[in-house]
């Protein structure tokens, strides 16, 4: 039976930043780093956007050069996905029946997209983006004359689709069962932005609507129904409606979580030498009242994957990071900092009509949370109101020409 100091399971953004991390930190043990990709390392926001379009090939997304990981003494081994845990033994088990032994687990596994569930689900054409195989089998479709797209989900991802899809020249409808996009991310004011802007771009925009099933003919899609029975013919179905964590094993070992697994503050579980880290990690987080959440961000994963290497190399320190996300979108780039969630005032700095603006959320008359569009500074000054935990005088705010920076 193999053995290592440290294994890492998942090989996205949070396990390849955990295994670079111990060794930025001196760690000179054994390190497994494993993930059910047969690729090395790469990173996952430009699939949806630079990948898809065909902007940026797949080389530009590694994360670290492939001979990186070897130079570093990173046994890296793709096509193989943990299956069992065994916390009193330290022993995972992975997909082939092989057991490995660990004296650390590192949990990085991320999760996977949240399929559609209608009947007609399972027909060819219908996709999802979460990793390259998936986006690759939709860029073969778009090959094979795929023209006309129906997007599910007014989410970052779904926008983010349907933004691609029309710069690749297809006609896309987008499907959001609540009245607004980013309902659930952002206020009014930025939702009907881009609402607007998706619409001057021939996007045709379904709010308030609801997928009823998908249509085909010889396995393949040919259109949606929606819930009032309208057919929209399609060649191409894409779900953006979220992700399902990966957190079987370590919940069938005894792993507390139910939406993810549960973590403290150093990114433990309450199983002995586990941690979770990224997307399937359920925290206790400063910047959301304290409530336990999971953040699907670059950010978190890099985070929480140097919170556990601290504590690995005997130096802890707590995970108290400001959250932070982008979107890009045409020629707009979204940056938000912190967390919405629970404002009672929000501010528009700027036009949005200029295309450069920032939408400040408040709890309070504290600042809890920034959008900015195609504004640098607003961001940039906007995270440290937040880290600040300023109060403004909402009035003051409208300003935009006043820097954000006056106001600590």
């Amino acid at each position: 039976m193999e053995s290592y100091d440290v294994v890492i399971v998942g090989t996205g953004h949070g396990g390849a930043q955990a295994a670079i991390s111990l060794r930025q930190l001196g760690f000179e043990g054994s390190i497994l780093l494993l993930g059910r990709e047969t690729a090395p390392p790469y990173e996952r926001p430009p699939l949806s956007k630079e990948y898809l379009a065909g902007d940026k090939p797949f080389e530009r997304l590694l994360i670290r050069p492939e001979q990186f990981w070897a130079d570093k003494d990173i046994t890296l081994r793709g096509g193989v996905a943990a299956t069992k845990i065994d916390p009193q033994a330290h022993e995972v088990t992975l997909s082939g029946g092989e057991v490995v032994q660990y004296g650390k687990l590192v949990w990085a596994a991320g999760g996977d997209a949240r399929r559609l569930s209608c009947p007609g689900a399972q027909l060819q054409g219908v996709h999802v983006v979460r990793n390259k195989p998936d986006v690759d089998a939709l860029m073969a479709d778009l090959g094979e004359g795929g023209k006309r797209v129906v997007v599910i989900g007014g989410g970052y991802i779904g926008l983010e689709a349907a933004a691609v899809m029309t710069k690749l020249g297809c006609k896309v409808t987008l499907i959001e069962f609540a009245d607004r996009v980013l309902s659930r991310v952002a206020g009014e004011d930025l939702s009907t932005f881009f609402q607007d802007e998706h619409r001057r771009h021939g996007v045709d925009i379904r709010l308030s609507t609801s997928l009823h099933s998908i249509l085909g003919a010889d396995d393949k899609v040919t259109g949606v129904v929606l819930e009032g029975g309208e057919e929209v013919p399609c060649d191409i179905v894409i779900a953006g409606i979220g992700i399902v964590p990966s957190t079987g094993p370590l919940i069938a070992a005894g792993a507390a979580g139910a939406n993810g697994v549960d973590v403290d503050e150093l990114c433990q579980t309450n199983l002995e030498d586990v941690f979770a880290i990224g997307d399937c990690a359920a925290h206790a987080n400063d910047y959301a009242e304290g409530a336990v959440i999971r953040l699907e961000s670059v950010q978190n994963a890099h985070d929480q994957a140097r919170v556990v290497a601290q504590v690995i190399t005997g130096d802890p320190k707590p995970y108290n990071a400001l959250p932070w996300f982008w979107s890009n979108q045409y020629d707009l780039k979204l940056q938000t900092a912190g967390l919405s969630m629970g404002h009672d005032t929000t501010v528009l700095r700027g036009n949005p009509d200029d295309r450069s603006f920032s939408v400040v959320y408040l709890k309070d008359g504290r600042v809890i949370a920034v959008d900015a569009v195609n504004a640098m500074k607003d961001f940039v000054q906007g995270q440290k109101l937040i880290a600040a935990r300023t109060h403004v005088d909402p009035q003051e705010l409208l300003d935009a020409d006043r820097p954000l920076k006056d106001f600590m």
